[in-house]
């Protein structure tokens, strides 16, 4: 919902705060606000408007002398208010400003007690506290000046060229000065040897539904992202359902490179089926490489999926905001979580199936998470991701690994995710969309978009230059020349050190071949094959 930059220490120039600052109004497009303590510390916000109008301008004052600048959504605010907060008096019907109260009345303790997703810096005095919510839903970086001086700000932009040194501030923790980095997210799910639950098909259907539900809160239109994928599919469908309780039509949105593109066929069929007021958007691959440049200054890294993933939702996202939505509902997570992508098949035991479903839903900032802000928020979109509710976190990665093998299940990938969803009577989804296997997004659009995109890169990278790639680059050597090419845009954007080390390379798995497209494993099929085999395979289970 906005973009955030605070600056703990004295001296710095208010002027160059601001233009700083401005750096990442993209984020925050609707009002911007600054304010200097009364010992020289600055926060500063730039707003994108969604809870509370017009009395949610920030940064914000609590009851005393604390101050705070917040980036997310609180969805319990409410529930805060009426209940531990509920002597308090606030300025504002803000979600964010429980925060500042929160701190009020706990101190450093209460990050845990937020359900939401944040980013947050709160300043008292010469104390101050910094967080970052469970999963790293929302962005966040700090570093130090020649002078001692911390920064923290959403995008590494806004601070790179000011700090010697700078990284991603790691979610699930919060820093303070008396206690350094602490971790205060430890779900019970983080070990691998409890997951021994079995599935149990309604709860998983229950606390989706409940995860969707509180992400509608919103005081601007809501729009969901829809690939015609499972996930995607399966939050549009939730959504639907209750916004038409409320006598609301849902918006949808899918992209493609034109209208016969595998997702944008399968977003055409969700849409009609669910009856949301649909929008399918186009682009060309000559499009795409054209803001090549652009894209990675926004994104900030220099990862081969998320640039090929984040070109066709950085259209999307501009078509979504030039209709009026502020808002919209994404997938990510549930591959990670379930076990989705198709190399997991490749796992040689259910033990190493476990483990790699951890660690790809802890390590979803450095990739998918980074991808689904900044490609939003490039242009003031926010995007939210039920799948990685708390809730539902802890009831679904603690299932039994041996219950989301797909080998279990005759080769179908989250095979319990869409039987929690299989009912007949009232149904969710197409079977066609609800047992289709698995696409990749940066797939999905169209298959000429990487091919083409592959071959681009390589001609403009030279083998002179890739034979000295690791004088170039030593740390995290590009190993082609797509990757190449991608590290030589990142380079000219942040030249610093500490900015190439802030990204991690996604590389599936148990495959020879390591290329992350989706179609690079043996197990990729033709659709319409797949879906007719899943077919018969499900009515047989």
């Amino acid at each position: 919902m906005c973009g955030i930059l605070a600056i703990i220490g004295k001296g710095k120039d208010e002027a160059l705060v601001k233009q700083l600052s401005k750096r990442i109004s993209h984020r925050g497009p609707d009002e911007s606000d600054l304010h200097v303590t009364e010992k020289g510390h600055i926060l500063s916000h730039e707003r994108l408007s969604i809870v509370d109008l017009n009395t949610g301008k920030q940064p914000i004052q609590g009851t005393s002398d604390a101050w705070m600048v917040h980036n997310g959504e609180i969805y319990n605010h409410q529930k805060l208010r009426d209940t531990v907060l509920k002597h308090h008096t606030f300025r504002t019907t803000s979600d964010s400003e429980v925060i500042v109260h929160l701190y009020e009345e706990y101190g450093y303790g209460f990050c845990d007690m937020l359900d939401g997703i944040f980013a947050f810096v709160v300043i008292d005095g010469d104390d101050f506290i910094a967080g970052r919510d469970p999963l790293g839903v929302k962005p966040l970086y700090y570093g130090l000046d020649e002078r001692g001086r911390i920064y923290f700000s959403s995008e590494m932009k806004a601070i790179a060229d000011q700090c010697q040194t700078f990284s991603t501030f790691p979610p699930g923790h919060y820093y303070t000065p008396q206690t350094g980095f602490v971790k205060y997210y430890r779900p019970q799910w983080e070990d691998a040897a409890k997951a021994t639950c079995e599935a149990e098909l309604a709860a998983i259907r229950e606390t989706l539904t409940g995860a969707v539900q509180k992400r509608l809160m919103s005081d601007v239109p809501i729009g969901v992202l829809l690939s015609g994928g499972l996930d995607s599919s399966l939050t549009s469908s939730i959504a639907a359902r209750l916004m038409k309780e409320e006598g609301q039509k849902l918006h949808s949105f899918s992209i493609g490179l034109d209208a016969m593109a595998p997702d944008v066929v399968a977003a055409r069929k969700v849409a009609e089926f669910l009856g949301t007021q649909h929008h399918e958007i186009y682009f060309t691959i000559e499009q795409g490489i054209e803001i090549l440049d652009k894209l990675i200054w926004h994104l900030e890294t220099y990862d081969v999926t998320s640039v090929r993933a984040s070109t066709p939702m950085y259209f999307l996202s501009k078509a979504i905001t030039d209709r009026g939505i502020k808002v919209v509902l994404s997938g990510e997570g549930a591959d990670e979580i379930f076990g989705g992508y198709l190399y997991f098949r490749n796992a040689p035991t259910a033990a190493d199936f476990q483990k790699e479903t951890i660690e790809r839903v802890q390590k979803l900032f450095t990739a998918d998470l980074l991808r689904a802000d900044k490609s939003t928020m490039a242009h003031g979109l926010e995007a939210r991701v039920p799948f990685l509710d708390k809730e539902f976190l802890e009831l679904a990665i603690k299932i039994k690994p041996e219950e989301k093998q797909p080998e279990t299940y005759n080769g179908i990938e989250k095979y319990i995710l869409r039987k929690a969803f299989d009912t007949p009577e009232q149904p969710y989804l197409p079977d066609e969309v609800l047992w289709r296997q698995k696409e990749q997004f940066s797939d999905g659009v169209g298959y000429n978009w990487i091919d083409t995109l592959i071959a681009y890169c390589a001609a403009q990278v030279t083998d002179a230059e890739m034979e000295l790639a690791e004088e170039r680059f030593p740390y995290n050597t590009p190993a082609t020349k797509e990757a190449y090419y991608y590290r030589s845009i990142f380079h000219k954007h942040f030249p610093q050190v500490s900015a190439a080390q802030t990204v991690r390379k996604w590389i599936p798995k148990w495959q020879a071949n390591t290329d992350p497209s989706g179609r690079a494993n043996a197990a990729h099929i033709k659709a319409d094959t797949a879906i007719s085999q899943q077919k018969i395979i499900k009515a047989a289970v």
